[in-house]
C-alpha cells in the first residue's frame, strides 16, 4: 500500500523519498488499527448453504452475515423463512401441514418458490404420505423393474 501511495504522490510532484511515505503509512496503521480485516463477500453458494442449514449449525460469523444480508433484502428474508418452515415440516414429519405451507408461499410474493410449490402440488398425496407416515418405500423407490 505504501509503495502505491508513493507512486501516486510522486506523479503529483512529491519531491520526498519512498521511506518517508512508508513511515507515514506505518504511523497511520498504528493509529487506526483494523479490528476486523475486510472479509470476502459471501458467494451465492455460501448464502444458499446458510439459508438451508439449521440455524444452530451456523457459526457466529455466518449467522451475523446472513442476518445482515436478509435485513437488506426483504424478498430474500421471506424466502429464507419459507425454506426454513419447509425444512421444519419435513424434519418433524408434518406432511399434513404441507398444504397450508404451500398456500402461504403462493400468497406471498416469492416467485423463486412458486415453481417448487407447483411441482409439489403435482404429487401432493405422495409427498404428504412420505412425510407423515412412519414407514417409507424410499429404499426401493426407482428399483422396480417392468416385465
Amino acid at each position: 500500500m505504501a509503495r502505491r501511495l508513493f507512486d501516486e504522490v510522486r506523479e503529483r510532484g512529491y519531491p520526498g523519498g519512498e521511506r518517508v511515505v512508508k513511515r507515514y503509512v506505518q504511523r497511520l496503521r498504528e493509529a487506526f488499527p483494523q479490528d476486523d480485516p475486510p472479509r470476502k463477500a459471501p458467494s451465492v453458494r455460501d448464502l444458499t448453504s446458510w439459508i438451508t442449514r439449521h440455524p444452530d449449525r451456523l457459526d457466529d460469523d455466518q449467522a451475523q452475515q446472513l442476518m445482515q444480508i436478509l435485513a437488506r433484502c426483504p424478498a430474500l428474508h421471506r424466502t429464507a423463512e419459507h425454506v426454513r418452515a419447509f425444512a421444519a415440516l419435513m424434519n418433524d414429519r408434518r406432511g399434513r401441514d404441507l398444504g397450508q405451507w404451500m398456500e402461504r408461499v403462493q400468497a406471498d410474493d416469492v416467485p423463486a418458490l412458486h415453481g417448487f410449490v407447483t411441482g409439489l402440488g403435482q404429487d401432493l398425496d405422495a409427498v404428504v404420505a412420505c412425510h407423515s407416515l412412519r414407514y417409507s418405500s424410499g429404499a426401493v423407490e426407482g428399483h422396480t423393474k417392468s416385465r
